[in-house]
């Protein structure tokens, strides 16, 4: 087929174009949610011995992750006075623009913000620890609306004077959610705000919705049983409520030590799987019932009492770091462990699905790529990139973007 030239260009830019979004990583745990980088970015087939870093830069401190889109990175950390919105280029690391966005806080793990940015479009939005959510331009960092967690659904924040693991205590870390025109946010009051639904260009309010308490886990959307829905692993439960209006479908309770929810949903079709260091991994089933939908406890494995890490579902199989210092292989279907390698960092770490193969960040700074496999565990190779972290890192078109306590980092993992 003959094309005109000039027609030709804008269809090369076109496609281009394309490619540079689907590539991207603009949200918590990557561009679908689920722990798994685009098609479109590069395969790693192996890790060489020693990193191979772009670039560099000190930043603040935070347990936020960077997101990246259209060749620009935001990350969000803390400079001793306020936690700070920081939009960067991606292939230099030169900052485009910062923005403070509230008060920076601090306990005795670390200081500065732990929910991560999501860029959307022409917006992105951040939430600061002590509640404050805002909606910046993201040419430009101004702010185009935002609210306060406090001010506007009574969510005091107290700190670690509180008795019990909830937000108020550790930091409004769970990490709102985009779905279509709306932005969703964990805002965790008891007065029929756990949930509230904005509209992500206005900041009008949608609906508001539960009476729980937030942990620290992030929501999800997905349309589970034929309902678009939307899921939280709140303080006291796991609940389900209408994308549309809010209103409850499902709730199973599931209270913990602490009420230490960290790791967010994992979506399995109707199955719903989650983790905690006191009940271990639970999978909940949601199934179609007169007049609506019930939730119903699929099965459970105790043992597996995975703290922090959000696992990784590949194949029917679920990755993740595991309860013993190590990284483990269980059947999605079952619960059942097929597999467990010592030697993955001490509490936590951070797993991406590239292709066939896991890329795993421990929190002890060490980068392994691991072949996923329910066999056996297979090690591709192992390098150190970074100090101590808490923080998931982002995969965009082949480079690697880690950070820890003091550093922002961009690793090429193309092969060479």
């Amino acid at each position: 087929m003959l094309v005109k030239p000039v027609f030709g260009r804008v269809l090369i830019f076109i496609f281009c174009a394309q490619i540079a979004l689907a590539g991207d990583w603009p949200q918590w745990l990557g561009p679908k949610r689920d722990c798994h980088a685009a098609l479109e970015s590069s395969a790693i087939e192996q890790l060489t011995a020693e990193p191979n870093t772009l670039w560099r830069k000190a930043i603040g401190g935070g347990f936020s992750s960077p997101v990246v889109a259209a060749g620009k990175l935001v990350y969000f950390d803390e400079d001793g006075t306020n936690e700070v919105a920081h939009s960067i280029d991606a292939t230099t690391g030169k900052e485009i623009w910062h923005t403070a966005v509230g008060d920076a806080y601090r306990d005795e793990w670390s200081a500065g913000p732990r929910s991560t940015p999501i860029i959307d479009g022409d917006r992105v939005y951040v939430q600061s620890c002590k509640g404050e959510f805002r909606c910046l331009d993201f040419s430009s960092g101004k702010v185009q609306w935002g609210f306060s967690f406090e001010r506007d659904y009574g969510v005091k924040f107290v700190g670690s004077r509180a008795r019990e693991g909830t937000a108020a205590r550790r930091g409004n870390n769970g990490t709102g959610i985009i779905d279509g025109d709306a932005v969703l946010v964990p805002v965790g009051s008891t007065d029929n705000a756990t949930i509230v639904c904005f509209n992500k260009k206005t900041g009008k309010q949608l609906w508001r919705s539960g009476t729980d308490e937030a942990a620290y886990s992030s929501l999800q959307v997905a349309t589970i049983a034929g309902v678009r829905q939307v899921i939280m692993f709140d303080a006291d439960a796991l609940i389900g409520v209408a994308r549309e209006d809010g209103k409850l479908l499902w709730r199973v309770p599931l209270r913990t030590d602490a009420k230490r929810h960290a790791a967010t949903p994992v979506i399995d079709g109707d199955t719903i799987i989650v983790n905690s260091h006191t009940i271990g991994l639970v999978a909940i089933r949601i199934e179609r019932a007169e007049p609506g939908i019930k939730a119903v406890r699929a099965w459970t494995n105790p043992q597996l009492k995975i703290n922090l890490a959000t696992p990784v579902l590949v194949d029917g199989y679920i990755y993740s770091q595991g309860p013993e210092r190590n990284f483990i292989c269980a059947d999605a279907r079952t619960g059942d462990l097929k597999w467990g390698h010592p030697g993955f960092g001490k509490e936590n770490a951070s797993t991406i699905a590239v292709g066939n193969n896991l890329l795993v960040l421990t929190d002890t700074g060490e980068l392994v790529l691991v072949y996923a496999d329910p066999k056996e565990y297979n090690e591709l190779g192992r390098q150190q990139v970074c100090g101590k972290n808490w923080n998931f890192p982002a995969y965009a078109d082949g480079k690697l973007y880690v950070r820890d306590a003091r550093e922002l980092l961009c690793l090429n993992l193309r092969k060479q």
